[in-house]
């Protein structure tokens, strides 16, 4: 059943798709034409856990001066040595919970989502083939954890809200799961991913 599982992944990242954006909810948002996006990858790493697919996710450190504590996957902006955003995703990973490269099997990636920090992420989703040891890196990251990725890539578990930000009323989605509120960006890539399976 997992095999089946991880083709219909394959199958469905293959095809074409809609780039996202931390836009998308507010359409009255003016986007300046000659902004500059920083390329970006995250990996959303998947694992087999007591029979049943799993989704590896980390909650940033209070720390950070981005997105403090807030619910996110494993990754960050391209660096002049990572060969493409997909090789930027599994350095990113290996840093932050210490997943070794060698152990994810890239299944593809979905349309890059434009955030309001100005960064051009794709996503890249990942089968992990073996257990490791998952090593958060200290200062970045507070907590590794996992859902099942049944939830995420549930569209009825999905809640539209909003908040003050910048003077202005702000929506987006959430995807909450027992004490994790997964919400933002995170929330609108795997909205992305789970519209791709309908």
């Amino acid at each position: 059943m997992v095999t089946d599982q991880i083709q219909s992944f394959r199958t469905a990242l293959a095809l074409t798709g809609v780039a996202s954006s931390d836009f998308d909810l507010n359409k009255d948002v003016v986007l300046p034409a000659e902004r500059k996006l920083r390329p970006a990858g995250v990996l959303a790493p998947i694992i087999e856990k007591n029979g049943r697919l799993e989704l590896i996710l980390t909650k940033r450190s209070s720390a950070l001066k981005h997105h403090p504590g807030q619910i996110a996957f494993p990754g960050g902006k391209q660096d002049d040595t990572d060969k493409d955003v997909i090789a930027a995703a599994l350095r990113e990973a290996r840093e932050e919970i210490g997943l070794p490269t060698e152990l994810v099997e890239v299944l593809g990636t979905l349309p890059a989502h434009e955030t309001v920090t100005s960064f051009h992420v794709t996503p890249v989703i990942g089968f992990v083939r073996e257990g490791f040891k998952i090593v958060p890196e200290p200062g970045e990251v507070d907590e590794v954890f996992t859902v099942p990725l049944a939830h995420v890539l549930n569209l009825d578990n999905y809640l539209v809200q909003s908040r003050r930000w910048r003077g202005n009323q702000r929506h987006y989605y959430v995807v909450p799961y027992g004490p994790y509120y997964i919400w933002g960006a995170t929330a609108r890539m795997l909205r992305a991913w789970t519209e791709r399976m309908i």
